[in-house]
């Protein structure tokens, strides 16, 4: 079992913290936008977007921002139990890498943040079933071996050309042309990095898109869903509450009022 003791999202360029071996919690961070720095054991590691850190307990570290540079991260800390049977917890060392699953691990993390924030029913619960998800899929990608660079430069470029075209209906003819591959090596390779298949993948960032829609615009419903491709609106619906757990109605009333 993992029993959260605290959740932080940083951002700034003032934040410092330290540990020392004595602590008896472990630590994960993930950077979401810009960089920062952590010596742990001494070793000097430069974090940037899209990386993760993993110190055990019992190691020394210290972070700070790197002057004059904006950053953003979500640190969760905790003490073991009864520890789930997973080979990233069997570590004595820190562990520093640019996860595949990046988008489902900051998900996860900032549906702990909100959980620690508002501490509804069962929140702790909530949140260690979270985190032990968040370390599945950690373990997962490591037991398979650490990512090559050149995977990961494949991935990310059809990530960005999924994100400038979301709205429309992308295949695997597209994205394997993107990178010069075979379209089932570029759709094999996109799931075997990022654990979500193409589909997923546009669905999670239509409907990203959508939950800004619906609280910062005054469309509809189905006006939202046409805009982000979708023709059907019972398609939208199905959709957006297998990917949010709620249905879009829900939030409209966190609208800002017209005047």
């Amino acid at each position: 079992m993992v029993t959260p003791i605290e959740i932080r999202q940083i951002s700034g360029v003032d934040w410092y913290e330290e540990a020392d071996h004595e602590q008896r919690a472990w630590c994960l961070s993930l950077v979401t936008y810009g960089k920062c720095v952590y010596w742990v054991n001494g070793d000097k590691q430069i974090m940037e977007k899209g990386e993760l850190l993993l110190i055990p307990a019992g190691v020394s570290y210290y972070g700070k921002s790197i002057p004059t540079v904006t950053h953003t991260q979500i640190v969760v800390q905790w003490t073991e139990g009864a520890s789930p049977d997973l080979s990233v917890l069997d570590r004595k060392e820190a562990l520093k890498f640019k996860p595949g699953v990046y988008e489902l691990i900051r998900e996860r993390l900032k549906m702990i943040h909100q959980q620690w924030q508002e501490r509804p029913s069962y929140y702790v619960l909530m949140i260690e079933a979270l985190l032990t998800e968040v370390l599945i899929y950690i373990s997962r990608e490591l037991d398979k071996g650490v990512i090559t660079p050149e995977k990961h430069l494949h991935v990310d470029r059809m990530k960005s050309y999924i994100e400038r075209h979301y709205r429309e209906k992308i295949t695997k003819e597209e994205l394997g042309d993107v990178i010069s591959k075979t379209p089932n090596y570029a759709a094999v390779l996109f799931k075997s990095v990022t654990g979500q298949t193409i589909s997923q993948y546009v669905h999670a960032q239509r409907i990203k898109r959508a939950v800004y829609l619906l609280t910062e615009s005054q469309l509809t419903v189905q006006e939202i869903a046409v805009f982000l491709g979708y023709q059907d609106l019972s398609y939208f619906y199905r959709i957006y509450k297998r990917v949010t757990g709620t249905p879009p109605s829900d939030l409209l009333h966190e609208r800002p009022r017209t005047i």
